[in-house]
C-alpha cells in the first residue's frame, strides 16, 4: 500500500501523522507550535507534493506557508501572501480555506475573513483578489456568523477552469461560469429557519456551514446548513433537503467519499444552542444513496459521553481513508469508509482543519 499523510491544524499549531505500507499513522512533533492553523492544503499535482497552510501570527497577522519537503521545512512569501487592496479598506483576518484549482496547475484559491475569494497561479505562494466577488452587490448585506464572516468554501469545477462554487458564512452559496468575472446566488431551496416566516427562503443570507462535491459527478453538491442537510443535482441551481432522516440536521462538516459520489459523511450535532453530539454519543452518519438514506457508525469510537464538536474543516474523506477531529483534540480515522474506526491522535488542541493524502 502507499505511505498516507494526515495533516492536522488546530489552535495551537499544526501536526502532521504519517503512515507507511498501510501501517498506523505515526504523529510527529508539532509545527507551528502555539500559533493557530486554521487552513491546510496537501497539493499532490505536482512532481512532489506541497503543504499549505494558513497561519495565525497572533499580532504579527495571518499569513499562508508552504512546505516541498513533507513539512520539514516551510517558506514564506516577500510579501504578504494575501492581502485586500488599500481601496477595499479591508483586513485580513484569517485564510479559512486553501484549494487547488484540479483543472488549473499552478492555481490554488483561497477563501478568507472577511468574506472573500483569492486566486493564486504559482501554487499558492502569492494571491490576488477576485474583484467580481468583492464587487458583488450582495456583500455589503452579508451578516458573520458565529465564527464570523468566512468564507470557508471553495470548489473549483474539476474540468472547466472557468466554473467554481464558493460559500460565506452567513451570505450562502455562490457560483460563477466566468473564471469568477461575475457571480449569482445559488440558494434556491434552502431554509434559513432563523428568519420570520415568510422570509425564510431568501436569495441570500443562509448560514451555509461548509458544501462538498466530487469531481467525478460535478453538478451534484451536498450542502450542510445552520439546520438542514441538502443535495444539488444542478450546481446549486436548486437544493433538496435530504437530512430528514437524520437524528439531527444541524451540523457543520460533509465530506464526500474519494471514489463514490452517492457517499457522504456527516457529524450531526444537537442544536444550535447545544453544539455536542446527538445523545453525547460520538457517531458519524454515512449515506450511500446520495441522502436517501443514513446509518450511524461508531465501531472504534468512544462509548462513553461525548460534549466535544467537529467542524466543519475538522473532516475530510480521501484516498487514504476518512478522518476527523474534535474540538477536544483527539483524531480518528477510519480506512473501511467509516465501517470501524482507529484513534490517531489525542490531547491535540482544538482541531480546526483536517487534510489527508496518499503520497
Amino acid at each position: 500500500m502507499r505511505d498516507a499523510l494526515l495533516a492536522v491544524g488546530t489552535r495551537k499549531g499544526l501536526f502532521l501523522a504519517r503512515s507507511t505500507g498501510g501501517g498506523p499513522f505515526e504523529v510527529e512533533p508539532v509545527r507551528f507550535s502555539t500559533i493557530g492553523v486554521p487552513s491546510v492544503a496537501i497539493d499532490t499535482r505536482g512532481p512532489a507534493p506541497r503543504l499549505l497552510a494558513g497561519i495565525e501570527y497572533g499580532h504579527f497577522g495571518p499569513s499562508v506557508m508552504w512546505s516541498d519537503d513533507l513539512g520539514a521545512t516551510w517558506q514564506e512569501a516577500d510579501k504578504p501572501p494575501i492581502a485586500f487592496p488599500e481601496e477595499t479598506g479591508a483586513a485580513l483576518a484569517r485564510v479559512w480555506q486553501l484549494t487547488p484549482s484540479p483543472s488549473e496547475p499552478d492555481v490554488v484559491w483561497a477563501g478568507t475573513e472577511p468574506g472573500a475569494l483569492f486566486r493564486s497561479e504559482d501554487r499558492g505562494a502569492t494571491y490576488s483578489l477576485v474583484d467580481g466577488l468583492w464587487n458583488h452587490p450582495h456583500r455589503a448585506e452579508w451578516q458573520p456568523g458565529g465564527g464570523g464572516l468566512c468564507m470557508h468554501t471553495v470548489l473549483p469545477h474539476p474540468t472547466d477552469p472557468k466554473t467554481v462554487g464558493v460559500a460565506v458564512s452567513t451570505g450562502g452559496f455562490y457560483r460563477s461560469t466566468d473564471g469568477g468575472a461575475s457571480w449569482e446566488a445559488a440558494n434556491q431551496g434552502i431554509r434559513a429557519p432563523f428568519m420570520p416566516e415568510g422570509s425564510q427562503y431568501p436569495e441570500f443570507g443562509q448560514c451555509v456551514h461548509k458544501v462538498a462535491g466530487h469531481p467525478a459527478r460535478p453538478e451534484r453538491l451536498f450542502l450542510q446548513h445552520h439546520f438542514g442537510v441538502y443535495r444539488s443535482d444542478d450546481f446549486g441551481g436548486s437544493w433538496t433537503s435530504i437530512g430528514d432522516s437524520l437524528p439531527s440536521d444541524f451540523g457543520f462538516p460533509i465530506a464526500v467519499h474519494p471514489d463514490r459520489p452517492d457517499t457522504i459523511y456527516v457529524f450531526p450535532l444537537q442544536a444550535d444552542m447545544d453544539r455536542t453530539p446527538v445523545d453525547h454519543r460520538c457517531r458519524v452518519y454515512r449515506s450511500d444513496d446520495a441522502g436517501g438514506s443514513w446509518q450511524a457508525l461508531s465501531d472504534g469510537l468512544p462509548k462513553d459521553a461525548v460534549h466535544a464538536s467537529v467542524l466543519r474543516d475538522a473532516m475530510c474523506a480521501s484516498p487514504a481513508g476518512v478522518f476527523f477531529g474534535t474540538r477536544d483534540g483527539e483524531v480518528y480515522g477510519s480506512r473501511d469508509d467509516g465501517e470501524s474506526w482507529f484513534t490517531v491522535a489525542r490531547h491535540l488542541p482544538d482541531v480546526l482543519t483536517v487534510r489527508a493524502a496518499l503520497l
